[in-house]
């Protein structure tokens, strides 16, 4: 039977107050999950008969009940559950769509009959007792036609139980709690929504700027070789070589755009892969700053590795492509010139590789998305900087599948600072060292 009255408080004034209670805790800022935890333990408070309660929502992936919050369970044990359509009491209230109200220790006992052995065994390890509860109700969450899960609560000792006149006002609480189920779902949907038309227009700006770019290469490249073919003209010796350099670093360019368009697209098509091998950095450092100082003359390009350095066990094109993403970067990002320092540093696990420049550096709210695909750092001085928004993320992918990670630190006006670590081999290959 439903609690007494307590003294001078009716029972509608209780009920009242629950709600008032239920209804602020369900519009507290907080993630689904805290939400729906906060409100099981503001329930099983104002509720005099509920000593324990679980919220089991209906997950479409998998066919099975999935308890989302929790109150007199360990959860964490708890998540493991799932029930099936149509087993135990969570499965037979939300088949029938309406609350049921399980009175009796039989009646609980019926209704929990199917319950297969091994969520059984959770629940008892999560209750920390295989007692069954001696009264409990079940409420559908539902939201008009569309049933989201089940508000379960139950009543272990009592002296309070559950009764039929309690079910209006428990179907009351539950309607709240799949209002706000409702509102986060719906949140989430324009959430990706958002997110995808954002994806789409940075994925649009980028096939615009990379066109671009592919369309001055190849008008560059065209008006070099039209200028060398021309018959009337006897190019110097020296005006011939400069011509051909600039076809050859113009030919870089458009081959390090494609490659990262393409490795790109691996990686979204989940075809990523590594061909590794014993790997020297500051050969391939110095072999990269080399190529990389032919595209400038007012920068300079000092690499600095220790003595001993050791050899890593690395796929040499992609680690090559990681750090001529970073030096373009700190190349294009310090108009001014300046030195451009390529580091690195031996640790007990790892090693890390720095490409610091004198650069315009980046604002911390940038820093965030820096690696993310199609995220580019908007000039702050409004010049145009070349590039498809691809090389750092694409940098990103190949560093963690190595499995090290990369990183950046800037301040604005003072240069930015990338990092990228690489772990060392195992055994003994991995003590081999390159003598600088």
């Amino acid at each position: 039977m439903a609690a007494p009255a307590r003294t001078g408080i009716t029972r509608a004034q209780r009920e009242l107050h629950a709600l008032n209670e239920v209804a602020k805790t369900l519009n507290a800022a907080q993630e689904l999950p805290a939400l729906l935890g906060a409100v099981m333990d503001r329930l099983v408070n104002v509720l005099d008969p509920a000593e324990v309660g679980v919220i089991a929502l209906w997950d479409d992936d998998s066919g099975l009940f999935r308890p989302a919050a929790a109150f007199g369970f360990d959860l964490e044990l708890l998540s493991s559950v799932g029930y099936r359509a149509g087993e135990a009491m969570t499965g037979k209230v939300y088949d029938a769509g309406r609350a049921r109200l399980f009175k009796t220790p039989r009646e609980v006992t019926a209704a929990m009959a199917d319950l297969r052995p091994a969520n059984a065994a959770v629940l008892a390890r999560a209750l920390g007792s295989r007692q069954l509860p001696i009264s409990a109700v079940g409420v559908p969450l539902a939201v008009g036609e569309r049933k989201l899960g089940v508000l379960e609560l139950h009543t272990l000792r009592g002296p309070a139980e559950f009764a039929e006149n309690d079910l209006p006002f428990v179907q009351t609480l539950a309607d709240l709690i799949a209002l706000a189920i409702d509102r986060d779902r719906l949140l989430q949907q324009a959430n990706v929504i958002r997110d995808a038309q954002q994806a789409e227009r940075l994925r649009s700006e980028v096939m615009a700027n990379l066109s671009h770019e592919l369309r001055t290469s190849l008008a560059a490249l065209k008006g070099y070789t039209t200028a060398l073919l021309l018959e009337e003209v006897q190019w110097p010796e020296e005006k011939r070589t400069d011509f051909l350099t600039l076809i050859d670093e113009e030919c870089d360019n458009m081959d390090a755009m494609i490659q990262e368009v393409l490795s790109a697209s691996l990686i979204e098509a989940g075809q990523f892969t590594l061909e590794t091998q014993p790997l020297r950095l500051p050969i391939l450092a110095r072999e990269v700053a080399e190529q990389m100082q032919r595209r400038t003359e007012i920068h300079q390009l000092i690499v600095d590795f220790p003595q001993g350095f050791p050899i890593v066990d690395a796929d040499h094109l992609r680690i090559k492509q990681v750090l001529r993403s970073i030096l373009d970067n700190a190349i294009k990002y310090s108009p001014d010139g300046g030195v451009v320092m390529i580091r690195g540093e031996l640790r007990a696990e790892d090693v890390v590789v720095c490409i610091s420049d004198q650069g315009v550096g980046i604002s911390p709210e940038n820093l965030i998305p820096l690696f993310e695909k199609y995220f580019r750092v908007r000039a702050p001085t409004g010049y145009h900087v070349a590039g498809t928004g691809l090389g750092l993320p694409v940098a990103r992918a190949i560093v963690e599948e190595h499995g090290g990670r990369i990183w950046a630190e800037s301040n604005l006006g003072e240069g930015t600072s990338l990092y990228f670590s690489l772990p060392l081999q195992a055994g003994p290959s991995g003590v081999e060292a390159e003598q600088a």
